[in-house]
């Protein structure tokens, strides 16, 4: 079995970014050794957590996670809003055009959907 999951966090709020982070943890830690793709998508106002000034609280555990294979992927309609540049961002992100695109895309991929 492989597990595919998309975790969506929307909020400019580090204990929802914990939990987010947490669940993934769990996750990983219930099934050692199985294939998976799991994905983390901020959009919207969560965009500003992984900034290099705000993604302090977070980085280890992301860069753990990265190395997972664990996906964080920033919305790039969230970065224009919130006057982020890329080069503002942790390195463990990829800049995404469009959050809610990459949702569904992934959503139609069989990816399950997690709202921390």
């Amino acid at each position: 079995m492989s597990y595919k999951a998309v975790f969506h966090v929307d909020q400019n709020d580090n204990a929802v970014m914990h939990l987010a982070l947490n669940n993934i943890t769990n996750l990983l830690n219930a099934i050692p050794h199985t294939d998976h793709d799991l994905v983390v998508v901020l959009n919207g106002p969560a965009a500003n957590l992984l900034t290099c000034d705000n993604g302090g609280p977070f980085l280890e555990q992301i860069k753990e996670l990265a190395e997972e294979n664990v996906r964080f992927q920033v919305c790039k309609n969230a970065m224009k809003n919130f006057n982020i540049q890329d080069n503002q961002l942790i390195d463990e992100c990829d800049v995404i055009p469009a959050g809610v695109v990459a949702l569904i895309n992934l959503q139609n991929d069989a990816f399950a959907y997690i709202k921390p």
